[in-house]
């Protein structure tokens, strides 16, 4: 499979790999404090240039990337990723996303992450995916839970954001739930 082949149509845009060109787009949208506030730490804000040339580096040479770029109007304007775990945790991947705000409210997660779902687990050796959620984050929770993902857990106060100790929420889709996912909707 080569990355041109791992392009998904949206209903306004596509799911693509990240490429050339997507590091001005991307610090426009991702340099956010509201988006910020809803993720780890390692997403850096503000969000330079530079950052967006090593995010673009580190991502376009994926035979199978773990990150696609959401593109609307042929902008980059959010990612959808995973990465898999190892140890015992080795069959989890840990699935996130992130959408720049003029974007917000318009059912692209909800679209986008059905078909990141599928496409882990027609193509990595995941038994589980999740997904962990900051306290206050109700718009990525109900994502989740539109998808089919179950809510497993609350870690209380386990992250810190901003100076503040946060309760993290953890969804979950096995394997064996997606395959009963696709059983309903194919029976329909």
């Amino acid at each position: 499979m080569t990355t041109t082949l791992v392009t998904f149509p949206l209903s306004i845009g596509q799911l693509r790999p990240w490429r050339e060109g997507d590091e001005e787009s991307l610090v426009r949208h991702a340099s956010n404090r509201r988006i910020w506030n809803n993720v780890r730490d390692f997403f850096p804000h503000p969000y330079t240039p530079r950052d967006a040339n090593a995010w673009v580096r580190s991502n376009r040479s994926y035979q199978q990337p773990n990150n696609l770029a959401v593109e609307i109007d042929g902008q980059a304007v959010g990612n959808i990723g995973f990465t898999v775990k190892d140890d015992i945790y080795r069959y989890n991947a840990e699935i996130g996303y992130w959408l720049g705000e003029d974007y917000w409210g318009r059912g692209i997660m909800s679209e986008a992450l059905p078909i990141m779902t599928k496409y882990i687990f027609q193509n990595f050796q995941v038994n589980r995916i999740f997904a962990c959620v900051l306290e206050g984050n109700i718009g990525s929770m109900r994502v989740l839970e539109a998808a089919g993902y179950q809510h497993e857990a609350v870690h209380r106060k386990a992250a810190v954001k901003n100076n503040q100790y946060l309760d993290e929420h953890i969804f979950a889709m096995l394997r064996s739930d997606y395959r009963a996912l696709n059983q309903l909707v194919s029976e329909y």
